[in-house]
């Protein structure tokens, strides 16, 4: 099977992972395939640009075998003269293979419901027929592989998985890693509990092979994984349908999951004379990605030595296992977060977020454990967790800033940087609960320094303008959601205004875009309501499962509250319809005077940030506007 050899592969990079650097051009490549993962071939079409997506050529099938294929693709390279024309090629793939997603057939999901229970949460009428719009988007975006698949793997780029599944969208037409959390969670409120459990078994059978879950169900992506929820998707389910016996069958394979992590991602940082384990992100692989094999090559032109580009396309590949492809977070550049994609060194940086979901997975691992019976292996993941949580204290907190911080072990520094990630920890309970009120105030203040609640659409992925998706002013669905949950489940009164607050604003927003393109996003623009978001590599993705998952469960859960329209408008149609006294009617021309006033204000520095955005003023000749409202934090004052 295709899933053997790949196996087979992944053991190579394991060993490879932990080897000297001098090793480092014995690094297997991305695959196995000489058509979809390295070799002449495939550098041949892609380096055409025969289409406009380079992820198009390595999701198509191959009409015949391998070696018939490369047969085929010598015989024109010897009658070209190794110099074949864009329409050379564009012949040879015609003739050779099969248009991308030929490997799907037609499937509606079994257990899919016209009107899920949730629903009847949602108080606001308008909300309640989107919130089932939602639900049936469930249906368009299931995924069944053909028979074929299983049979003749080898001639498809895509992971052979035995169950459907609901992918993410557009361009992203097999499963991912880290999108999928939030798809299960929606699929649960849509009572899809047999289709949520068809998707954990697939990826418990590619765990069983692989050793761990790709980033995504190609082949193409076998050497590289996606941020580690596995263990809370199965949570999430077995919360829900108290499967037990799903669990116990499967509970060593999420142990084994665990284990790839800490054996592979892991490294010892010192701190105070102490050292902690702590996590980061680390593709250990040969070459550029296959799926963007061009924009790779040309990019990496800018190095002199195959030393330099091996080095750059592991920083690429390692940057697309975080999840964030890509972003300044991941620049270092001088010690600062500045520079370009030839600044990346994502495996330089210790990143909260996954070191706060690995404490989650220990804690869970732990509490999995001692409701099947064994208190000898529920003890070792709570010691796990609690030395994790001790790591991440003392690292990743910074109680001078009152957040936690991604942490540089290159310069050995704290990147002090506004990231929704900054307060995953509240997510994940990776704090000392005992201490909740010191750290929830703390974090309070720390937000309300960095003035993200200006912007009219969402909480911005960043505050730096690099034209990289994940980067100012791209919102994504699953910050929003870590920072709301997060903020939510402190039982902080002040947080939870917060969390409520970044809700009605996100849920407006894309609702106000849906009703306009009748679409949901990969990602919207945080600083126009209902704008979508743009950058990096390809253009914005329609679908889309993460985004339908995080707004069912955002409807779910607030949905008592939630309204379809501003807050100031019902206020307003209730003082006109309302009679009221003299003193009422002065005491509301004041505080309409007032909400004027601050509406004005608020309005206009929000303009001047974007007209300092348009016109791009240097360091020396940009004015200060209104610091208090707009000033923001550290990188918000600068623009360029």
């Amino acid at each position: 099977m295709v899933v053997r050899g790949l196996a087979l592969a992944v053991s190579l990079v394991l060993v490879a992972a932990g080897s000297t650097a001098a090793a480092a051009d014995r690094l297997p490549p991305t695959c196995p395939s000489e058509i979809y993962c390295y070799g002449s071939l495939l550098h041949v079409v892609q380096m055409a640009s025969i289409y406009h997506d380079s992820k198009t050529f390595v999701d198509m099938k191959m009409k015949y075998n391998a070696n018939e294929t490369m047969r085929i693709f010598e015989e024109m390279m010897k009658r070209t003269e190794q110099r074949p024309t864009k329409l050379d090629v564009e012949i040879f793939v015609n003739e050779t293979f099969d248009p991308a997603g030929s490997e799907f057939e037609d499937w509606t999901p079994t257990d899919w419901i016209q009107e899920p229970r949730f629903l009847e949460k949602i108080l606001d009428p308008d909300l309640r027929q989107w919130g089932s719009q939602l639900n049936v988007l469930w249906t368009i975006l299931g995924r069944k592989m053909k028979d074929d698949v299983r049979i003749n793997h080898d001639h498809y780029s895509i992971i052979y998985v035995p169950h459907p599944v609901i992918v993410p969208g557009g361009r992203f037409r097999e499963f991912y890693y880290w999108d999928s959390y939030w798809i299960v969670r929606g699929l649960l409120l849509s009572e899809m509990y047999q289709t949520v459990k068809g998707m954990l078994s697939n990826f418990l059978s590619i765990v069983d092979e692989y050793g761990f879950i790709p980033n995504g169900g190609r082949v193409y992506y076998a050497m590289r994984s996606q941020p580690p929820l596995l263990i809370p998707m199965v949570k999430s389910y077995v919360d829900v349908t108290h499967d037990y016996e799903f669990l116990k069958s499967n509970i060593h394979i999420l142990e084994k999951e665990f284990q790839f992590w800490l054996n592979n991602h892991t490294v010892e940082v010192e701190k105070d004379g102490k050292m902690y384990t702590l996590a980061r992100y680390k593709d250990a692989s040969q070459g550029p990605r296959p799926e963007s094999y061009r924009e790779d090559i040309l990019s990496a032109e800018i190095f002199k030595s195959d030393e330099e580009k091996e080095s750059y396309y592991r920083e690429l590949k390692t940057a697309a296992e975080s999840g964030w492809d890509f972003s300044s977070r991941w620049f270092i550049l001088n010690g600062t977060n500045k520079g370009n994609l030839t600044n990346l060194k994502t495996s330089y940086i210790i990143p909260v977020d996954l070191n706060a979901i690995l404490y989650w997975d220990a804690t869970m691992m732990s509490d999995f454990f001692r409701e099947l019976g064994d208190a000898e292996k529920s003890m070792k993941f709570a010691k796990i967790a609690a030395d994790w949580l001790e790591a991440v204290t003392q690292v990743l907190w910074h109680d001078e800033i009152g957040v936690w911080l991604d942490y540089d072990i290159m310069n050995h520094i704290k990147r002090d940087y506004f990231y929704p990630t900054n307060i995953s920890p509240l997510w994940t309970m990776c704090y000392n609960r005992e201490n909740t009120s010191y750290f929830v105030n703390k974090v309070m203040k720390y937000l309300e320094k960095t003035q993200i609640m200006v912007n009219l659409g969402g909480i911005p992925t960043t505050l730096e303008h690099t034209g990289e998706q994940w980067d100012y002013p791209n919102a994504w669905p699953p910050l929003q959601y870590i920072m709301i949950m997060g903020l939510e489940q402190t039982g902080d009164s002040w947080a939870q205004d917060l969390a409520f607050e970044m809700t009605e604003k996100w849920v407006r927003s894309n609702y106000k875009a849906f009703n306009e393109t009748h679409g949901m996003y990969e990602k919207y623009d945080a600083t126009v309501p209902g704008g979508h978001g743009g950058g990096g590599e390809y253009d914005v993705q329609v679908g889309f499962g993460w985004t339908n998952g995080v707004i069912m469960e955002l409807l779910e859960r607030y949905g008592t509250r939630l309204t379809a329209e501003e807050r100031f408008t019902a206020i307003s149609a209730a003082s006109i319809e309302g009679p009221v006294d003299n003193g009422a009617s002065m005491l509301g021309g004041v505080v309409t005077a007032l909400l004027a006033l601050i509406a004005t204000v608020a309005a206009g520095c929000i303009g001047m940030t974007m007209y300092k955005r348009r016109y791009q003023f240097s360091g020396t000749d940009r004015p200060k506007f209104c610091p208090k409202l707009c000033g923001g934090y550290m990188e918000l004052k600068t623009f360029d």
